[in-house]
């Protein structure tokens, strides 16, 4: 697959899972994985996922308007950066967001998530 295939396939799976099943995000983390949220850093996949569940809502779409990649690092590396809207379950307002992701591929030929970074984009 070329790096684009491989951010929109990671882009959509990511944010299927985190509006049906924030707790299924963990298989994509490891332990030297980083979450920077809103500025706040947590570092592990259970970390990670417990700040992700955590969150004070129930449901959540999101709409993705951008998604741009280019490689980075180690051979097979990719960074991801995604721009959109989400829509918070019972608010009228949607809310603007960007979200980078550092993919690292794995022996077996899949990725993980080194870095995420997450922001609110207020205007």
């Amino acid at each position: 697959m070329n790096p684009e295939q491989v951010s929109k396939a990671f882009v959509e799976h990511y944010y299927t899972t985190f509006d049906t099943n924030r707790s299924n995000l963990g298989n994509l983390y490891q332990e030297n994985s980083m979450l920077s949220f809103e500025g706040e850093p947590f570092m592990g996949a259970q970390n990670i996922v417990g700040k992700l569940t955590s969150l004070p809502f129930t449901q959540c779409k999101h709409n993705i308007s951008t998604t741009d990649c280019q490689p980075s690092g180690p051979p097979g590396a990719l960074l991801v950066f995604v721009s959109g809207m989400l829509q918070l379950s019972g608010e009228q307002h949607s809310l603007k967001f960007s979200q980078m992701f550092h993919l690292m591929p794995t022996p077996q030929g899949n990725f993980y998530v080194q870095n995420d970074i997450f922001r609110l984009n207020y205007a």
